[in-house]
């Protein structure tokens, strides 16, 4: 996209928030913003050690190979 294509959108884009009356839509625009703002915070850091840890576990599992398919899974649950 081209700088002239880029301003063209970014104005459209404005006229269509400025019309908006979905306060659903705008929330969720406003989210999306201020997460935008917030890009120095790592969601790692956000996520409590259990849950760190749980996931560490789970990247130990796929190096040692420790994995199943969907459908081996599936599987043994249905067998159980």
């Amino acid at each position: 996209m081209n700088a002239l294509e880029y301003n063209s959108l970014r104005r459209e884009l404005v006229e269509w928030v400025k019309s908006l009356k979905d306060t659903s839509l705008l929330n969720l625009l406003a989210t999306i913003r201020n997460s935008n703002q917030e890009t120095d915070k790592d969601w790692w850091d956000e996520l409590t050690e259990a849950d760190q840890s749980e996931i560490l576990a789970g990247l130990d599992d796929i190096q040692k190979g420790r994995v199943v398919s969907s459908e081996e899974f599936w599987k043994r649950l249905k067998d159980e």
